[in-house]
């Protein structure tokens, strides 16, 4: 058995990822804001109770992310797979963005995921099982989209981050890796397009496959970039996203 941290893990693709590795025997800790959204999540997972776990923490403060870490070195000892999943969507011209919407989508998106990755090293370090990190980036990681500039520098820092990192951590035997999805079918992406369904359909006909991606099938990359089968795998950055970035 694994302990697998997923920020984000109540919902969406660190919902998707949670279920598939309590499907496969592993602990899961989820890390997030909300105990209302880990409450609906334990209950279509209740068959896995037992092994599903939550713990609150604000992933944009330092803290919060360093208190967490501590509870779960406390109550479950080991730890040998984080996956940073939490993160926040905003489109908004350059000259609209305020500090407030800089600090909020940086702190979640990339300050998150580096202090998260910073305070579970020890853990990892300690790991006897093939311990790995997986940070979720996006397409807009790797290339830039229209309004949405800040949103592009959050999870472009990601991207590259999880490079640098994984150059850092060889010595210690722990892979980084980098998932970047595009559009997938997610409440974050359903309030993107609050019920438009003809933007929703224009947004499909962009991608190559003709059509946006599942939580499940991002979760199935994640799973695998984390698993003994991607041994020789580190330092990727791995589009989940039907072909966008190759138009």
């Amino acid at each position: 058995m694994k302990t697998v941290i997923i920020t984000g893990g109540t919902s969406g693709i660190g919902l998707a990822t949670a279920r598939l590795y309590l499907e496969n025997g592993d602990r899961v800790i989820a890390i997030g804001r909300s105990q209302e959204k880990y409450e609906m999540a334990a209950t279509a997972l209740k068959k896995f109770t037992a092994q599903y776990h939550f713990i609150a923490a604000d992933v944009k403060e330092c803290g919060q992310c360093r208190e967490a870490v501590r509870q779960i070195e406390k109550n479950f000892i080991q730890v040998d797979i984080l996956i940073n999943s939490a993160g926040m969507y905003q489109e908004k011209p350059i000259d609209e963005v305020g500090e407030a919407d800089f600090n909020e989508m940086m702190g979640i998106n990339i300050k998150g995921t580096y202090f998260m990755c910073k305070y579970v090293l020890p853990l990892l370090k300690k790991s006897r099982q093939n311990p790995a990190i997986v940070n979720i980036s996006s397409d807009a990681g790797i290339n830039g989209n229209y309004f949405c500039t800040l949103y592009c520098a959050a999870k472009g820092a990601v991207t590259v981050f999880s490079k640098a990192l994984a150059l850092e951590l060889a010595g210690f035997k722990i892979r980084v890796n980098c998932v970047c999805p595009g559009d997938i079918d997610t409440p974050l992406t359903r309030a993107q397009f609050a019920g438009n369904e003809a933007a929703a359909k224009a947004a499909a006909e962009l991608y190559p496959l003709g059509r946006i991606g599942t939580a499940q099938e991002a979760a199935d990359v994640i799973y695998f970039l984390a698993s003994e089968k991607a041994s020789f795998v580190t330092g990727a950055v791995w589009s989940v996203d039907g072909g966008l970035t190759s138009c």
